[in-house]
C-alpha cells in the first residue's frame, strides 16, 4: 500500500474495522498490537472518550496498523484528529460544514449516510464511499440493498449492529467492501481473546 492510503485502499485492507471505545489510552498500544496481529489492520478510535486522542497517537506506534478517528461531527474535531495523527476520518452523519474541511485536506473520509438524500449530498461533494449507519436499526442488509441500486458507483461499510454471525451476509453483498463492528474487542477481553477473534474476523470476507 502507498504512503498515503485513499478511502478504497483502506476499506479493502480488512474485512472488518474495530470501532473502538478507548477509556484508557494506556490499554491502546496493546490493543491495537492484538488486533493488528490477528489481521485487523485497520482500527478506527472513536472520540467519545478523553483518552482518544491519546489513544490514536499509542495506535500510531504500532507496525502496520492504519488509524483513525471516529465519531467526528465537527471541524474542530477533525484538526484535533489529525493532529494526533489520524489517518482517516469517519463521521456518524454528512454536513458540508464538516465533509468541505476533510476533503479540501485530502484526508480519506468516511462519512454516515442513512438515506439517499445523505448519498446524493456525498456524490454532490465528490464522495462515493459511505458508513451505511446505523445498519440494523436503519433496515439491516435490505434496506441497505434497496439504497444501493440507484447509487451504482456507491462503496459502503455499514456499522451498527452487525455481529460475527451477520457480517459474512453483509460482506457478500458486493457494494460492501468492509463493515464496522466492536464484537472483536469485548469489554475486558485478554488480549489473546482479541487476537484470536480478529483472526476469525479477518477472515471473513470469503
Amino acid at each position: 500500500m502507498s504512503a498515503s492510503p485513499t478511502i478504497t485502499d483502506i476499506m479493502q485492507t480488512s474485512a472488518v474495522i474495530p470501532v473502538l471505545v478507548i477509556e484508557d489510552a494506556a490499554t491502546a498500544r496493546p490493543l491495537a498490537e492484538a488486533l493488528v496481529a490477528g489481521g485487523l489492520k485497520v482500527l478506527e478510535v472513536t472520540l467519545r472518550t478523553p483518552a482518544a486522542l491519546d489513544a490514536i497517537r499509542e495506535m500510531k506506534k504500532v507496525p502496520g496498523a492504519i488509524v483513525g478517528a471516529g465519531t467526528v461531527v465537527n471541524p474542530d474535531q477533525f484538526g484535533q484528529a489529525v493532529d494526533a495523527g489520524a489517518e482517516f476520518i469517519v463521521s456518524p452523519g454528512l454536513t458540508q460544514h464538516l465533509a468541505r474541511p476533510i476533503i479540501d485536506a485530502g484526508v480519506p473520509f468516511l462519512p454516515g449516510i442513512a438515506n439517499a438524500a445523505d448519498i446524493m449530498t456525498g456524490l454532490d461533494l465528490g464522495l462515493t464511499h459511505f458508513k451505511f449507519f446505523p445498519a440494523e436499526a436503519n433496515g439491516g442488509l435490505k434496506a441497505l440493498k434497496a439504497l444501493a441500486a440507484p447509487f451504482y458507483q456507491c462503496k459502503f461499510c455499514p456499522t451498527g449492529g452487525i455481529t460475527e454471525a451477520s457480517a459474512p451476509e453483509w460482506l457478500a453483498f458486493a457494494p460492501v467492501l468492509c463493515v464496522g463492528g466492536s464484537w472483536v474487542t469485548p469489554k475486558g477481553a485478554a488480549m489473546t481473546e482479541v487476537e484470536a477473534l480478529a483472526r476469525a474476523a479477518s477472515g471473513l470476507r470469503g
